[in-house]
């Protein structure tokens, strides 16, 4: 039975109860229901406490449960119906600040391919990747996401990795290459070979990757738990006293009402959920209270690389033309032959042209050779633009650089280089972080290790780990030893989906980033800004440390009144009542973590 059932139905009783006692005069009838119901509902947290202690794990249901059957021993029913009220509350309100906390990966799976067209005597049929066998041939039209792994037997196209490998540029295909699920095809239509079955394939183990991790999520004390058990000793020793010395049970009850954990339970997810509302209106999604203590507490975080860390979008970093060629020439001629063309790098040239208002030539005649580049004549001249290869042939590609190559009529004009432009505010994010205490920081991309390593140099990030699947990302945060832990993991991309749901706390650039990653993560942040990150973990901190402030003041007042209950001045109906007011001070003092000054 759920929480919130089981506390409409515990309100529903005491309700009933109290018409029979006060309004009816029937008081044993009201004490056999609420007597009932106290040992259901205890026998219930029991069971749930075995279950809990059984994981390795421990709480406050101890002392909960002794304190409902102690004062339903000595007949006090309403102190024990109080009591039940309010723990019941705690476990509610609880369920209500992680209920989004496992997600079912929804958006993963539909954004997955679920159509191929599939080739059958020069006829095209639509059939379910899963009914795609190995060796059928596979129609990928221009734009659609390529269905299952194959290699190409005809036709030649640019496919978009970055949601796989994490890479920006568009990767060259050409026949007899491999093709993976879940890359997306340029302009140019191909015909494939199944070389996989779908649940064999790239984006498909993709998913099976998240479905595991989130399977088994890192283990982690709740802070209400760590007070547990020094709280629950100091009860039974002050409650076991007072019964020794005055010899009366009711005593024991007595002390051990005013001892009910209710602060425990109730002012740390109060904090919780009011953390997580401040990090809403600072554009942060936190799904689970639990990701907030990760969070305050996190040693490593590390990052993906493009679109993370980087914005994931190509702009010209560098024209250099031949001697005797001016800049302004090459450009010129480069962004006029591109200016139809609807290639990534086309539309990053003819942008930084229009920055520098360069004036463009028109053009009279254009053809894309797919995988190459395009031919275009501009002013009667022929014009090249593409791969070295296509351009000059004695012309070599530097495979560290993104670059187009510009010939004129046979001529080479020189190359133009295109980079994945850096955050502006990577690198304070990274001093922000080690200011909150998270001093590891590393890099994990499917990237080129040189170019990884430069990124990282500027921004302050000391650890790096280049070309990785999603699979080594995976095995590079489990590697992470345990003195550095929790661990925050930084991505956009279905490439990272995995490493989130892996790391101890998973946060997604959600603002142009993959739904998937988005799904599997903890924290999503909603505006693009990398900046954000460190913010939530300074929220998360604040958060923390007004939980614990609020849980000790409740404890405080608790152990007080403890003392003074054990002289028998604190009847148990009036001890429940004054745990009310101990559970309004902690929650008010949790709800600090909601207005807590913005820094």
């Amino acid at each position: 039975m759920k929480h919130s059932t089981k506390l409409n139905l515990i309100i529903g009783i005491a309700i009933i109860s109290a018409i029979l006692e006060f309004a009816f005069g029937l008081s044993l009838w009201a004490q056999v229901i609420i007597t009932i119901t106290g040992t259901i509902i205890a026998l219930s947290m029991l069971r749930e406490m075995i279950k809990t202690l059984r994981s390795g794990n421990y709480g406050v249901d101890l002392l909960a449960i002794t304190a409902v059957a102690a004062t339903l021993a000595v007949g006090q029913y309403w102190a024990a119906m109080i009591v039940l009220i309010m723990l019941v509350g705690g476990d509610s309100l609880e369920d209500y600040a992680s209920k989004k906390a496992h997600t079912e990966l929804k958006a993963l799976l539909d954004n997955s391919p679920q159509v191929a067209h599939k080739i059958v005597k020069k006829e095209i049929i639509d059939v379910k990747i899963d009914e795609a066998k190995v060796g059928d041939q596979l129609l990928v039209k221009p734009g659609e996401t390529v269905p299952v792994d194959g290699h190409i037997i005809s036709g030649s196209s640019l496919f978009d990795e970055s949601s796989l490998t994490g890479e920006s540029r568009p990767v060259a295909k050409e026949i007899s290459d491999t093709i993976y699920s879940g890359s997306i095809n340029g302009d140019g239509a191909v015909t494939m070979v199944v070389d996989k079955l779908a649940q064999d394939s790239q984006y498909q183990r993709l998913i099976q990757l998240v479905k595991e991790a989130d399977r088994t999520p890192a283990r982690f004390v709740r802070l209400a738990d760590r007070y547990a058990v020094p709280f629950t000793a100091i009860a039974f020793i002050i409650a076991g006293f007072a019964w020794f010395i005055s010899k009366n049970p009711v005593r024991f009850a007595e002390v051990l009402v005013v001892a009910s954990p209710c602060p425990l339970i109730l002012a740390a997810p109060v904090a919780f959920v009011s953390g997580m509302s401040r990090s809403s209106r600072n554009g942060i999604v936190v799904k689970t209270g639990n990701v907030l203590e990760k969070m305050a507490t996190a040693k490593t975080a590390a990052f993906d690389k493009t679109g993370t860390i980087t914005s994931g979008q190509l702009f010209v970093d560098q024209i250099l033309p031949v001697e005797g060629v001016s800049k302004e020439t090459l450009l010129t001629y480069a962004a006029s032959a591109e200016s139809s063309s609807s290639h990534i790098l086309a539309r990053s040239l003819l942008a930084y042209a229009t920055k520098q208002k360069i004036k463009l030539f028109s053009v009279t005649d254009l053809s894309e050779v797919t995988g190459n580049g395009v031919i275009a004549t501009v002013k009667q001249h022929t014009v090249k633009v593409g791969k070295a290869s296509f351009v000059a042939e004695q012309i070599t590609q530097n495979a560290a650089h993104t670059s187009v190559f510009v010939a004129l009529d046979g001529k080479y004009l020189g190359e133009i280089t295109f980079i994945d432009k850096l955050r502006p505010e990577a690198a304070e994010t990274m001093r922000a972080l080690k200011k909150c205490g998270v001093n590891e920081l590393m890099m994990l991309t499917g990237d080129q290790q040189k170019i990884a390593d430069k990124i990282a140099q500027e921004v302050g990030i000391t650890q790096v780990k280049a070309q990785l699947l999603p699979e080594e990302k995976i095995n590079a945060l489990k590697a992470i030893p345990n003195d550095e832990h929790p661990v925050i993991m930084v991505g956009d991309g279905v490439n990272d989906a995995p490493a989130l749901a892996v790391a101890d706390v998973g946060i997604a650039m959600g603002a142009h980033g993959a739904t998937a990653a988005s799904e599997s993560a903890d924290v999503v942040i909603l505006k693009d800004d990398l900046l954000k990150v460190a913010k939530a973990v300074e929220i998360a901190q604040d958060t923390l440390k007004i939980a614990r402030q609020a849980v000790l003041l409740g404890i405080f007042i608790c152990v007080f009144l403890m003392l003074v209950a054990s002289t028998g001045a604190i009847p148990a109906i009036i001890g429940a009542l004054f745990q009310e007011v101990i559970d309004t001070v902690s929650i008010l003092w949790g709800l600090r973590a909601r207005f807590s000054h913005e820094k």
